[in-house]
């Protein structure tokens, strides 16, 4: 379809070209644009955004089914940014077409969301040893205040525009039912578009999802100690004995820590002279935290012990470097409005609080960079009810979840699965956010693929199905 074309569909949409958007095997039939959408819906004719997408598909398979749709996750992280090149043999494309779709307000898309004014907040605190949180909250406003001088708005970003975009981007290609393909929050947003759209949906692939219907923040610290308790009794089962006692050394270092802060010279990058800052528990918990993940859970029992016996330091300038190079990939501004909107607006505070009493060893620890001060600065209204809804579907699912994953945790795929009876949930062993679909060489996906009705069967390599 030609570049401009409008489609009969409920809001005017459109497609405009975006060249050189990805590199592609030769062989392969690609398509690159920006889907063109109404900002906010609610007002259709007004400002227009942009969102970057690229179909590619092999010359054999049908251009209008078996398509399968990615979208990454955060809030705010650029899905085609992810993606530099397609070969012939690339991953989605055993199964028929592959569209790689951006959320609004990400790198990529127009306008693109940010919030610079934050990350340099953050270098500021630890230069200056001032408050990082009052810090924060100034750059905030600042950030606020910019994006609604550029006519913005900021209420216009949220889950329920983006399955709104997703069902335009379906109809304006002019295909049928999708393979939704998500990770983290898009792998909510994937099943809210199986309950709002559901002639979209052909087949949900669920990577760690976080589902719009839980409220995070009312489990996170819960979340965090299921992830560390199954470190933990790794370590009770491993022969060596300096790790038998991790857990209660622990639970006993981090609830005794509480606020106090210790000195540190630290070199920023790119600086010829190392300044004197500080650091206290919310640092230390971020060393532990951060190697939650596949490759350096294996880790965490020798770093745990290392801090607990004052050795620190050099754990910490890895956070601390992390802290000064900014987390550049994520649009943060976007990530405001779509979290505050479709978590924080739903989330109690003292339910938030009665966590920290049942884990005195993580209380204080700020696990989002996204909280209900920010929220109220950023005031944007809660996401409608349909998002919120907890899905209840015959569409077959294949969900994934790693049992030491500080997030997104298996008890969240299981009140999924409760209500989708062809959903099939793997819990994957040692491994962390993002868990993937691979486990003792065998290749699930590729099982469910082939016939997403049948019962998929566990091999020997660490992985259980329910």
């Amino acid at each position: 379809m030609s570049a401009g074309h409008a489609f009969s569909q409920k809001n005017p949409v459109y497609i405009e070209p975006y060249p050189q958007l990805v590199k592609a095997d030769a062989r392969l039939i690609l398509k690159t644009g920006y889907l063109v959408v109404p900002e906010n819906r609610n007002k259709p004719e007004g400002r227009k955004v942009k969102l970057p997408f690229f179909f590619v598909r092999r010359p054999d398979q049908d251009a209008h089914k078996n398509i399968s749709l990615y979208m990454t996750g955060g809030p705010g992280y650029s899905t085609t940014a992810g993606i530099d090149s397609i070969s012939y043999h690339s991953g989605f494309l055993r199964y028929g077409g592959f569209i790689a779709f951006d959320q609004r307000g990400t790198k990529r898309a127009i306008p693109n969301l940010e919030a610079d004014e934050v990350y340099e907040a953050i270098k500021q605190s630890y230069r200056e040893s001032r408050n990082k949180d009052s810090l924060v909250l100034l750059a905030v406003k600042k950030s606020r205040e910019r994006l609604v001088r550029q006519g913005i708005d900021l209420s216009a970003y949220n889950t329920a525009e983006s399955i709104e975009d997703i069902n335009d981007l379906r109809l304006a290609l002019g295909l049928d039912s999708l393979n939704l393909v998500g990770i983290s929050y898009s792998g909510g947003m994937m099943l809210s578009m199986a309950q709002i759209h559901p002639e979209g949906v052909r087949t949900l692939l669920l990577n760690s999802p976080l589902p719009t219907f839980v409220t995070y923040e009312e489990t996170a610290l819960n979340n965090i100690n299921e992830a560390l308790e199954q470190v933990f009794l790794n370590c009770a089962a491993d022969s060596a004995i300096a790790y038998k006692n991790l857990k209660v050394s622990f639970q006993s270092y981090f609830t005794k820590l509480g606020t106090r802060r210790f000195p540190i010279m630290y070199l920023e990058k790119g600086k010829k002279d190392s300044m004197l800052t500080n650091y206290g528990k919310q640092e230390l918990l971020d060393v532990i935290i951060n190697r939650l993940n596949t490759g350096l859970v294996k880790t965490v029992p020798f770093v745990i012990f290392e801090i607990v016996s004052g050795r620190a330091e050099p754990y910490v300038r890895e956070v601390l470097d992390g802290y000064f190079a900014g987390n550049t990939s994520v649009s943060l501004a976007m990530r405001y409005s779509m979290y505050c909107s479709g978590q924080i607006a739903f989330a109690d505070k003292a339910t938030e609080m009665q966590q920290e009493k049942r884990f005195p060893w993580l209380a204080g620890y700020v696990f989002n960079n996204v909280d209900h001060p920010i929220c109220d600065c950023w005031q944007v209204p809660p996401v409608g009810k349909a998002v919120r809804t907890q899905i209840s579907s015959l569409v077959p699912a294949l969900i994934t979840a790693g049992d030491v994953d500080p997030w997104c945790r298996p008890s969240y795929n299981r009140l999924i699965k409760s209500k989708m009876p062809n959903a099939q949930l793997l819990i994957l062993h040692n491994k962390g956010h993002g868990a993937g679909y691979t486990a003792g060489g065998i290749n699930y996906l590729d099982e469910f693929m082939k016939a997403p009705m049948k019962q998929l069967k566990a091999g020997s390599g660490g992985v259980s199905i329910e």
